[in-house]
């Protein structure tokens, strides 16, 4: 690891933010302490991946697919494993979680819904670039809202599973 992490309740001048970590996630993860010596990051980090995980409007199983999927093709080992028990939680079978690895559209252990937004996901991690037509048929039915939830997932994601690579979070 490239930045040490600030093990909770060792710096006073911290005690709120970590109270409010604590609040909203159960506990302090090794993840945050790192982001920890940055506090305005770290608070600004919590509010959106908290709004993205636990206020977001797309289903659960999906959100969860798509974290799994860019821990994948980005290398973030730390944020898949991190991910696989909400994915289990959230209704995602075994089946799909060990098959997200090697996604390909029209494999079996995915519904028509979970396989698109993965089809979205490579296309916003891998070409950044999105297809007019991966567009509509990854968004087709949602409301404008969703259609942000979705994206910023995606994009949410990327960030993190590229925070942990470069600060070499392996665990």
């Amino acid at each position: 690891m490239r930045i040490p992490p600030i093990e909770p309740g060792t710096r006073p001048e911290l005690a709120q933010q970590e109270a409010r970590l604590m609040a909203e996630r159960g506990r302090v993860s090794l993840l945050y302490q790192v982001l920890l010596n940055s506090p305005p990051v770290a608070h600004g980090w919590e509010q959106l991946l908290s709004a993205v995980r636990n206020r977001n409007t797309i289903d659960p199983g999906v959100r969860e697919l798509i974290i799994l999927r860019v821990a994948i093709l980005n290398g973030a080992h730390y944020e898949y494993e991190a991910h696989v028990p909400h994915a289990l939680k959230a209704g995602v079978s075994q089946e799909a979680i060990d098959a997200v690895r090697d996604f390909k559209p029209g494999m079996p252990a995915f519904t028509e819904a979970q396989a698109v937004a993965l089809e979205l996901t490579d296309a916003m991690t891998r070409d950044i670039v999105v297809p007019d037509e991966l567009f509509q048929r990854a968004t087709q039915g949602m409301s404008e809202h969703q259609k942000v939830d979705i994206l910023v997932t995606v994009a949410a994601y990327n960030m993190v599973s590229r925070f942990l690579v470069a600060a070499r979070m392996t665990h």
